[in-house]
């Protein structure tokens, strides 16, 4: 085999690419990378990867983030991680790193990373203020929805009250081909059955009483766009199989016309319901669920990325500033949001938020002028010691847990697993879906 230099082959790779040694020290770097980073290659020769990459004089997996590195050193073992990234004036960036196994001429192992960023960063908006976090359980939705952009596939987006479903649907059309059509979204529940129809199809002049013109539908207008469906789940069963028809064939007709119309679609849908469930009970249709859940993304709630909750309170209250005054959050107050469990997710965030600043005279936000109730703001301290508890668990994490240990005691063996539950094998498919399990 011929002698190749390292510093040759790195420079090969259109992403930054970095060489690591045990000691966490740089020894080769591509050009990429010390431009993402403002650090010249002799200056970077002289830094450890954290310091670099984090700013931080600490080891990555010391800050609590998973670390390549160390699964590499001490497991032997390559891994793919999703870490924030802060280049030389601060700016972060989410970052996908791919680690491989590196052996010198003498045998000697180091850490070769590839560095892909998540996404293009585009200009914030009111509401496109609540995709902030750093998170693992945040960065690894974002990266989700960033690939699934790429594709046509139809998307059912997963999620609890107020965790931001249009706002991941407007980020996944934003990002994709159809970027320059039209996004149309549709609120399932807030439609009368009586006019869904039209609303989606459209009609034509005198197609019923009151339909005094010609109506293009939701589903026409987003030709060559995004369309998407909101709280699917209330779709109604009338609808359904009208729905079923246009997707299979792309065709449809407005209420009252012949005219047979095409529209190039795709269809971005979203629930906080079990749709499965909804199906064993006969009031979802299986096989229009299989249309909608081309691709399915779970977003996290507020309480699995309790991390983010300072960042993302700030980003909100930059947009409540008013008449030139900014609001900022105490350090106490930024602490006892994130003990709040925020059952209304994001929205809930916001609105707690809009009540403080009421009632903040200085642009301070004290933890006094967060109007939460006591017990749900925090878990009180256990009897003769000064420290927290853990905070108490919901059913569903409880469940979770219980399915994720039963699984490996029996080396993930559904049938023993749902036997023992006394659940069917798949009612603990639609589980493990739930809980990304699989």
């Amino acid at each position: 085999m011929p002698h190749v230099r390292l510093q040759d082959l790195i420079e090969a790779h259109d992403q930054a690419f970095v060489v690591i040694d045990e000691q966490y020290r740089i020894v080769a770097a591509n050009q990429r990378y010390c431009q993402t980073y403002g650090v010249s290659l002799e200056d970077i020769l002289k830094r450890r990867c954290h310091e670099v990459s984090h700013h931080s004089t600490r080891p990555c997996h010391e800050n609590g983030e998973d670390c390549p590195h160390r699964t590499l050193f001490q497991s032997g073992q390559a891994t793919v991680v999703l870490h924030t990234h802060y280049h030389a004036d601060g700016e972060a960036e989410r970052t996908r790193i791919r680690g491989h196994a590196i052996r010198g001429q003498n045998g000697k192992l180091y850490l070769g990373e590839i560095l892909y960023p998540l996404e293009v960063e585009a200009d914030l908006g009111c509401e496109e203020m609540r995709m902030v976090g750093h998170s693992p359980a945040f960065l690894a939705c974002v990266d989700k929805l960033a690939r699934v952009a790429d594709c046509e596939a139809p998307v059912l987006l997963h999620g609890e009250s107020g965790v931001g479903k249009e706002l991941a649907a407007r980020y996944v059309h934003d990002r994709s081909p159809r970027a320059a059509g039209p996004f149309i979204a549709i609120n399932c529940a807030a439609v009368p059955e009586s006019l869904f129809e039209s609303e989606l199809f459209g009609h034509e002049k005198g197609a019923f009483s009151g339909s005094a013109a010609r109506k293009q539908g939701l589903f026409e207008l987003a030709h060559r766009g995004t369309l998407f469906l909101d709280e699917v789940a209330e779709l109604p069963a009338s609808l359904q199989a009208k729905l079923l028809r246009v997707l299979e064939s792309g065709e449809f007709r407005r209420v009252g016309g012949t005219t047979m119309l095409h529209a190039d679609v795709r269809l971005v849908s979203a629930t906080n319901r079990d749709l499965l469930h909804l199906v064993d009970q006969g009031r979802f249709r299986l096989d229009l669920y299989y249309r909608l859940a081309g691709i399915e993304v779970t977003l996290p709630p507020l309480r699995e990325r309790r991390e983010d909750i300072p960042a993302l309170a700030e980003a909100l209250l930059e947009r409540m500033a008013r008449n030139g005054q900014a609001f900022r959050l105490e350090r106490g107050a930024a602490e006892r949001l994130k003990r709040h469990d925020f059952p209304g997710n994001v929205r809930e965030l916001r609105n707690l938020l809009q009540r403080a600043v009421l009632r903040s005279r200085d642009g301070i936000l004290r933890k006094e002028d967060l109007p939460l109730d006591e017990e749900a703001a925090h878990v009180p301290p256990v009897p003769g010691r000064g420290a927290l508890p853990e905070p108490v668990r919901n059913l569903q994490e409880v469940e979770r847990d219980h399915i994720r240990r039963l699984l490996e005691q029996h080396n993930g063996h559904r049938r023993t697993v749902a036997a023992l539950l006394g659940i069917t094998e798949r009612t603990l498919y639609r589980k493990l879906r739930q809980y990304q399990l699989t």
